[in-house]
């Protein structure tokens, strides 16, 4: 994630070897902790991890890899910022709810633990902290003096990159992740990510009406790729910051609207019974059985109705 210098070929092949190198050591520690911690931490009997967290385990990794390494990151770097807002939309809106879906519970109390760690990890995770934390961090990283400066400065691009990855996996924690203490309830989630989903309009909103270029780095490029303009190019990274941002997330709201809600009433309006019998219909239910010599006794002490005479029934 090193910063790079303006290349005459756009496209020429550039390595990140600290990014082959991240990814290679999160392989190995998920792995270790799988093979070596988890049949210690786990009951005996229950999944260690399942297909599903290994599946986003595979993605999260395959994502965070090709965001940040050739052509993504050098392109995004150097010459458009269209591609680097593809970049943080990736680090920030989809790679983070991958780690935690690859996360079991098991692994991330390992890490946290119940005591001064897991007190601060939660509270970095309340909604209000992680939320207001994220959204600083979107602010911050469009700051035209901050961009300008980390795409010339290695260290301080790396270190917003990694910025921008804890926070918003800590903002998605109440939402989806590993531990259900910390998660807020249906409704609470909805609204959390409609909120999440205000405040990047702002830079987006500032990208996409600008007439002149807001970041002189990407402005003053000799080489422009796709024959973009510097005004186009910022104009399509305001409508990516607002697509990737606010309808994801407006989308996993209604999703998670017809999921919490679609199940109950489609039971409600089914013909099917439901899946429990009521106590009552159960055969063998009463605790004296029904007999044929108790209901003809019955029907033996019932008089029976008497035919009204002629004279009681009434004139018309």
């Amino acid at each position: 994630m090193f910063a790079a210098s303006s290349y005459p070929d756009p496209w020429r092949f550039q390595p990140n070897y600290e990014v082959y190198v991240l990814v290679a050591f999160l392989v190995g520690a998920y792995i270790y902790m799988v093979r070596v911690i988890g049949p210690k931490a786990v009951p005996q009997g229950k999944p260690i991890v399942t297909n599903r967290q290994l599946l986003s385990f595979v993605s999260s990794m395959v994502l965070l890899f090709v965001a940040s390494t050739w052509p993504i990151h050098q392109i995004g770097e150097d010459y458009l910022y269209s591609v680097h807002m593809v970049q943080h939309m990736t680090l920030s809106f989809f790679l983070p709810p991958l780690l935690l879906f690859a996360t079991p519970e098991w692994l991330l109390r390992v890490l946290v633990g119940d005591g001064r760690t897991y007190r601060a990890f939660a509270f970095m995770a309340r909604p209000v902290v992680a939320g207001v934390l994220f959204n600083m961090v979107v602010m911050v990283t469009h700051i035209p003096g901050v961009v300008n400066t980390s795409t010339t400065i290695g260290p301080l691009h790396f270190g917003l990159h990694l910025l921008v990855v804890v926070t918003a996996t800590m903002m998605w924690m109440p939402v989806v992740g590993p531990l259900p203490e910390l998660q807020m309830s249906y409704g609470g989630k909805m609204i959390y990510l409609f909120l999440m989903s205000v405040v990047p309009t702002v830079p987006a909103g500032w990208l996409a009406f600008a007439d002149t270029p807001v970041y002189k780095h990407y402005g003053d490029q000799p080489v422009r790729v796709w024959g973009m303009s510097p005004e186009e190019d910022q104009q399509l990274a305001g409508l990516i910051m607002k697509v990737f941002g606010g309808f994801y997330l407006w989308g996993i709201i209604i999703f998670m609207f017809f999921k919490r809600f679609s199940a109950g009433l489609r039971e409600e309006n089914s013909y099917r019974r439901g899946g429990t019998m009521p106590t009552a219909e159960i055969t063998g239910h009463d605790e004296e059985p029904l007999t044929y010599g108790a209901v003809s006794e019955a029907f033996e002490r019932t008089t029976a109705p008497t035919e009204p005479s002629a004279d009681q029934h009434p004139r018309t």
